[in-house]
């Protein structure tokens, strides 16, 4: 049955428009992606047939241009619609920390750190820097590999943050293996960097640590 004999609060489009778009299921979401669907399949089955061959949205989203056009249904156009869907996202999300509204809210801080960092297979540290009103002033990737207390330089830190006349920034990191929980080394630069950056009155707000399901924040945890 195509989509169009549906009952008309059953169609993706429909259904989002009616209910906003969380009340749709990630096969839905993914059928208005596509629009159209194969010969003898929906859009909506298509997308339940890619979700299961990618193993989730999430996989479909962070897919490389080879195995995202390898997928039947798929190809060049719409993997170039779906990274300036991506991009549009982040950009949105900074331009919102850049009005300073993001900081009023900490998880959207959270989400652009996630969409930033999650997807990266080795570890990234990275630092947003803020000014007197925790305005953003900018996102910096400083350091990427192994990060521990012998990758990560203060004095590079310091630096930056100088140069921009930060009053404040949030550190951040990934842990490709998903789990967001803190190491001790992860620990134990937060404390270096806290005392570098303060020597020069600049105060670390935070560090956050971003993993598969959640992103941990040094700071609701009680460490900084």
């Amino acid at each position: 049955m195509s989509i169009r004999d549906w009952p008309s609060l059953e169609r993706p489009r429909e259904k989002l428009l009616a209910k906003g778009a969380k009340a749709l299921s990630d096969a839905e979401l993914l059928a208005i992606f596509l629009r159209t669907g194969c010969s003898g399949k929906s859009a909506v089955d298509l997308a339940r047939e890619l979700l299961n061959s990618f193993g989730g949205l999430r996989q479909i989203l962070e897919a490389d241009r080879a195995g995202f056009c390898s997928a039947h249904g798929l190809g060049d156009a719409k993997y170039t619609q779906l990274q300036a869907v991506l991009e549009m996202g982040r950009r949105h999300l900074s331009s919102v920390m850049e009005q300073g509204q993001g900081f009023e809210n900490p998880q959207m801080v959270k989400d652009y750190l996630r969409a930033e960092l999650r997807h990266r297979p080795r570890e990234v540290f990275s630092v947003l820097l803020l000014d007197n009103q925790h305005h953003l002033i900018g996102y910096h990737e400083l350091f990427q590999g192994t990060i521990d207390a012998a990758s990560v330089y203060p004095r590079e830190v310091v630096k930056l943050a100088l140069s921009h006349n930060a009053a404040a920034v949030i550190l951040a990191h990934n842990h490709p293996s998903g789990i967001a929980e803190p190491s001790q080394a992860d620990k134990h630069i937060t404390t270096r960097l806290q005392k570098a950056l303060g020597l020069v009155d600049i105060r670390v707000l935070d560090h956050m640590v971003v993993g598969e399901a959640q992103v941990l924040s040094f700071a609701e945890r009680g460490l900084l």
